[in-house]
């Protein structure tokens, strides 16, 4: 077994440096691991790059059949960084694609530009990686943090997970992976999104969104499992079949479905800023967390 401590690390205000991701091999398995727990795994800047770094490293290592993907802590993922002290939408990286640096540009190409890399490239590029990737999914998984289970081949959830894409509210047409109608029928799809509601794990799987559900005291356990036995198969033989696959949803026009509804999300933040002065239409992570949890509770009223 390996593991290695220092894929990247970013400090916040009030705490001390820390991993924002983690990367460990045991026997032909990589688990890469969002570590931003205090703050859900919000993904800034610097965990999406290293994520990239991490998933790039499992690629070479001929050593690695199988990749997880999890979350530390409580949740797998809040979505994007649009509140912590350690939000760096303003910082420059080095870049994994062609696109130029958004960093000082003005109007809609400021977001553009980034989203083109970290949001749309990244998430495209991590869901053609050449071998078997599986997603653990506990507690929150949302809106961005959807981004990252839909890019896995296979989903595992906690019977405590759940899932949601609220940036409706934003006046957003859904996250910059527009997978939606691909990973649910179109008119759940619709309502997934008309409404921003969370949708429990069961649901989930009884969607085909999920491949199974199972306590959350047994995730790690099942996940393991699952891809102890994909690592059976030849490298090769799962290669092929992911790409057979993957070229199935294109022939079906995920790819340009995206990028129309990429140029629509893009019209929607410069559309707020016109007329809010904000990109995403005034809401911030408190914000976008407390409207959450009042849908929360008035579904737990309507169903009482």
């Amino acid at each position: 077994m390996s593991i290695d401590m220092s894929i990247a690390s970013t400090a916040t205000s009030g705490t001390c440096a820390e991993d924002v991701v983690l990367y460990e091999v045991n026997d032909g398995i990589a688990t890469v691991t969002m570590h931003r727990p205090e703050f859900h795994n919000a993904q800034n800047s610097k965990m999406t790059y290293a994520l990239d770094a991490a998933f790039r490293r499992a690629v070479d290592d001929d050593a690695v059949k199988v990749i997880v993907l999890r979350g530390a802590g409580k949740h797998f993922s809040a979505g994007h960084d649009i509140g912590t002290p350690g939000r760096d939408i303003n910082q420059s990286f080095p870049r994994a694609s062609m696109w130029y640096d958004h960093v000082n540009k003005p109007g809609g190409e400021f977001l553009y530009a980034r989203e083109q890399e970290v949001y749309l490239g990244m998430c495209r590029r991590w869901r053609d990686l050449p071998k078997p990737t599986i997603a653990m999914v506990q507690g929150a998984c949302i809106a961005g943090g959807l981004m990252l289970a839909w890019v896995c081949d296979l989903i595992i959830a906690s019977d405590d997970a759940y899932f949601a894409d609220p940036v409706v509210r934003m006046g957003i047409p859904g996250v910059e992976y527009f997978a939606h109608a691909y990973e649910l029928n179109p008119r759940i799809a619709k309502e997934f999104l008309f409404l921003g509601e969370r949708m429990g794990a069961e649901r989930a799987y009884q969607m085909g969104m999920v491949n199974r559900v199972v306590p959350r005291n047994e995730l790690q356990e099942a996940t393991n499992d699952l891809a102890q036995r994909i690592a059976k198969m030849p490298r090769m033989g799962l290669a092929l079949t992911k790409q057979a696959i993957n070229h199935v949803e294109e022939l079906q026009g995920k790819r340009s479905a995206m990028d129309a509804a990429f140029a629509w999300h893009h019209f929607a933040h410069v559309h707020n800023e016109l007329v809010s002065g904000d990109k995403l239409g005034g809401y911030d992570a408190k914000a976008m967390a407390s409207s959450q949890r009042e849908s929360t509770a008035h579904n737990k009223e309507r169903d009482a």
